[in-house]
């Protein structure tokens, strides 16, 4: 979330809601009780294929997805495209031509029978995603995705090796019916076709996936014509959500439940292929990745495209929200939409002032980040310093005669200490030690800078 402001805003869901807890109520419209996607933001919206192969523009990551106020869903999305277009160096003046685009083409989407195909234009940069969606293949998502072609997870900066415990959990969950009939969904396999584990890692993915279980299992099946298809599949813990839900909701209190019910009313194309399962007695949805599943990256954006963008993707919301709603709902919420409009500006002065609002707080927060990550670096970079000192001078060391050695004023011995104990934790057998400064196998907290430190020093477990 350091490296841009933009990255801050899509990263912290929390932030969003912490600011809307402090707003007064009634400043917002209040819509219809229906599934939102709670964390609607520029990266989580983009092309997903359906079992039969077919692509549409959706909603693709519904983590926070809750029975809500689709305002809120309308203001984040807000939020972060004219972050977007700050950090591609726009005017203010764009800014507020999107957010009016933005109200235009979100009720465009509640016409009957709305096509954004057909009712809108598609801005250039989204149909380059389009166009590499649909030419997507198993071959070109493994270069991508998995670093070749051939049908393994290859260990390293994004998949990490998995403990024995976890081993078997996955084991276990590919053997259940509910894994067999996704991974056999696809027109081109076989109800009853066979399917096997082949591979499987930690997968190291987005924020969303810090503090939770996250896994790829590579499977597998046999297809219609007896010729081997593979199946990636995204395992991934889920937790109690962000995002306030209305108070007499109907929603189901698993949690995984929560994510695949919210996906089946937002983004059928991606509910049809989700299910809810347990993995080690943890509440926890599964995906199958399509190769035709993208999102949309916006990096540089010209003052045209950031418009067109802003209406295209208010759309894809608008579409998602209205499919929810009868007659009657869409045209209450339209009404209420348009509450504080002006006769000069179509964008009512409630978004206008939420998305200012938001980016003061979210620019605050993003500096505030980078400080506390600065020191961070610096902290880490002392004790892996030191540790590479004390390795060079021995390679079995005691945390006792780590701590006669000295370290940099900076990180102290009591210090490499604490953290040993409490970070690294390498799950070594009783009698196993690392004497050469290798990695150790496994780890209960995986957090990629401590796997690096641990390259620099040997620690005999005390």
């Amino acid at each position: 979330m350091a490296r841009s402001p933009h990255a801050y805003v899509r990263g912290n869901t929390v932030r969003y809601y912490e600011w809307l807890a402090t707003v007064k109520s009634g400043t917002l419209p209040e819509g219809p009780e229906i599934w939102i996607c709670g964390d609607c933001h520029v990266g989580n919206l983009g092309p997903i294929a359906d079992a039969e192969g077919d692509i549409e523009f959706q909603i693709r990551d519904l983590d926070e997805t809750v029975v809500g106020n689709p305002a809120h869903d309308l203001l984040r999305l807000s939020l972060s495209l004219a972050s977007a277009a700050r950090g591609s160096d726009l005017p203010g003046l764009t800014t507020a031509k999107m957010l009016e685009r933005i109200m235009e083409d979100y009720h465009r989407a509640f016409a009957p029978n709305f096509d954004e195909k057909r009712d809108i234009t598609v801005p250039q940069s989204i149909r380059r995603v389009a166009k590499k969606a649909a030419t997507a293949s198993w071959k070109s998502f493994a270069r991508e995705d998995l670093e070749g072609a051939a049908p393994t997870l290859p260990i390293g900066k994004c998949f990490w090796p998995l403990s024995q415990q976890e081993k078997h959990d996955i084991e276990r969950l590919v053997g259940e019916p509910e894994m067999h009939r996704l991974a056999t969904a696809l027109r081109s396999r076989g109800a009853n076709a066979e399917v096997k584990l082949v591979d499987s890692a930690y997968w190291v993915k987005g924020c969303s996936s810090l503090g939770r279980g996250r896994y790829a299992v590579l499977l597998e099946v046999e297809g219609k014509k007896s010729e081997h298809d593979y199946s990636l599949m995204d395992v991934k813990e889920a937790v109690k959500a962000s995002a306030p839900h209305n108070a007499h909701a109907k929603m189901p209190s698993d949690q995984a439940q929560r994510v695949v019910e919210g996906a089946r009313h937002l983004s059928p194309y991606l509910g049809g292929r989700m299910s809810a399962v347990k993995l080690n007695g943890k509440s926890t949805f599964v995906r199958e990745l399509m190769p035709q599943d993208r999102k949309v990256e916006i990096e540089e954006l010209t003052t045209e495209e950031a418009i067109e963008v802003a209406g295209f993707l208010a759309a894809v919301v608008g579409k998602a929200h209205g499919g929810q709603m009868d007659a009657a709902e869409r045209k209450q919420w339209q009404r209420e939409l348009q509450r504080g409009q002006s006769k000069s500006l179509e964008a009512p002065g409630w978004l206008w002032t939420g998305v200012v609002e938001l980016l003061v707080d979210h620019e605050r927060g993003y500096l505030d980040h980078c400080r506390r990550f600065a020191l961070e670096e610096r902290n880490v970079d002392a004790v892996a310093k030191g540790a590479q000192l004390l390795r060079e001078r021995s390679s079995f060391l005691t945390v006792n005669e780590v701590k006669s050695e000295g370290l940099s004023n900076s990180a102290s011995a009591s210090n490499f200490q604490s953290t040993t104990k409490r970070d690294y934790r390498p799950q070594w057998g009783p009698n196993e030690r690392t004497l050469d400064g290798s990695r150790p196998r496994t780890f209960e907290i995986r957090q990629r800078r401590l796997l690096e430190i641990t390259d620099c020093v040997s620690l005999r477990r005390v």
